[in-house]
């Protein structure tokens, strides 16, 4: 086994301060006696609904994850769903049904996944456990200890290798089959980080990664040896929170193009294989983006939803009436934008302009999993372990859409990163949401 280490020391002092700093996800803080929360969520605006959204099943398989932030997300194989909670029940569901093929109580915390491949699905636990079972009924075929807790999806790769991403920004290449490391590679986190993970993109010659810190680093599978590194958004302001710039948003990947964001920081573009800033844009990204060949789509920090140009991250339009109602990662459907909140809400979107057309609400429970899209269908995971799939319906005539709001201009290369103030209630100093 290789690993490689990178100042250690930097590393065991956030690991001592972690249990000071540790706390709920974003928005979880509570107000006590006469304070008021100061970015209150925005009262959802009247909507003639243009679309509908249609229910074609719903159950409610597991207990999904009990009010933490965690990183559980349905995954879709061969016809089957699968979730898991964080009380370690996993469960097989016929996509077209909802009807439960099987279902395992594995006694573990599971906090991140799953992903699934052939024969076998792969979750991550709070204990820094990374485990394999079987897609036929849930037995277990192997399990790994990683050191620290996994809060991204552990992805699955076409060499046999199951590649992670846990919360003290290492990664691990380990066999798929036996769950044997293979490699191992550790970044020093800064003091103070966001609680989660980027999930790794693969690709046909490299695993990319997002880091606390603002960097993104490409690794070669096969060692975990540094392809290329470089700094999106540099940490910048006067006190450590104010600097947090983290990479937590997955990278997503199109053509030779990597499309990041950074917390505190900007939205870029780098080359896929050079490893070269293409351009960057100042907007702080946590909850994270999506992009098709028309354009970018990303839920900012404030969760605020923006429409960018892929080619020099020009803004097109940024959609302001779901302000602080945490909202989910963007996901494409056609000419739509789906997100949830934090009352179960899914929210659409026109992707060409930003405007609402359309709402239901799922659960009184939040949604932090970006909803699942494969074909016509939606797969909704909500917190509250409610499993739903669902299409859209008719569309109607849509009114004249409102003036967009100007984003702000595109960053060169070279310019600075932004800094601001994170929510108190999403930082720790060892990991992130």
């Amino acid at each position: 086994m290789m690993r490689l280490r990178f100042g250690s020391s930097l590393l065991r002092l956030s690991l001592v301060l972690a249990p000071a700093l540790l706390l709920a996800g974003c928005g979880g803080i509570p107000w006590f006696g006469k304070e008021k929360d100061p970015t209150p969520p925005s009262p959802l605006p009247p909507l003639a609904q243009e679309t509908r959204f249609d229910t074609l099943w719903s159950a409610r398989p597991t207990r999904g994850t009990e009010g933490r932030r965690l990183y559980l997300v349905p995954a879709l194989a061969e016809g089957r769903l699968y979730v898991a909670d964080a009380r370690g029940r996993v469960v097989a569901l016929a996509a077209d049904s909802g009807r439960e093929l099987w279902q395992r109580d594995t006694g573990l915390a599971f906090s991140g996944g799953p992903d699934v491949a052939g024969e076998r699905l792969v979750l991550g636990t709070s204990q820094g456990e990374l485990v394999a079972l079987s897609t036929q009924d849930g037995h277990e075929l192997w399990r790994a200890q990683l050191g620290s807790e996994v809060l991204s999806v552990p992805r699955l790769g076409a060499d046999g290798r199951v590649f992670v991403h846990t919360l003290d920004d290492s990664l691990h290449g380990l066999d798929a089959a036996t769950g044997q490391s293979q490699w191992r590679i550790d970044y020093p986190p800064p003091v103070l980080t966001l609680r989660g993970s980027s999930t790794p993109a693969l690709t046909e010659n490299g695993i990319i990664v997002g880091l606390s810190g603002g960097k993104l680093v490409k690794l070669d599978p096969k060692d975990g040896l540094p392809i290329w590194e470089v700094t999106v958004s540099r940490p910048s302001g006067r006190s450590e929170l104010a600097r947090i710039a983290d990479i937590d948003a997955d990278p997503v990947v199109v053509g030779p193009t990597v499309y990041v964001g950074a917390y505190n920081g900007d939205l870029a573009a780098v080359d896929r294989e050079l490893g070269e800033v293409l351009w960057r844009r100042e907007l702080s990204a946590h909850a994270g983006l999506t992009a098709d060949d028309g354009g970018l789509y990303v839920t900012d920090s404030k969760d605020q939803v923006w429409g960018a140009e892929m080619a020099d991250g020009a803004g097109r339009w940024s959609q302001d009436q779901l302000r602080y109602r945490r909202l989910t990662a963007p996901a494409l459907l056609g000419e739509r934008l789906l997100v949830g909140d934090f009352e179960g809400y899914l929210h659409l979107l026109d992707k060409r302009d930003g405007r609402l057309v359309g709402r239901m609400r799922l659960t009184k429970a939040g949604i932090t999993a970006r909803p699942l899209v494969a074909g016509n269908r939606i797969y909704v995971y909500a917190d509250d372990g409610t499993l739903a799939a669902l299409t859209l319906g008719a569309t109607t005539t849509p009114p004249s859409a409102p003036a967009a709001k100007t984003p702000p201009a595109p960053r060169t290369p070279a310019a600075e990163s932004s800094s601001g103030t994170p929510p108190s209630d999403q930082t720790t100093t060892q990991g992130k949401r």
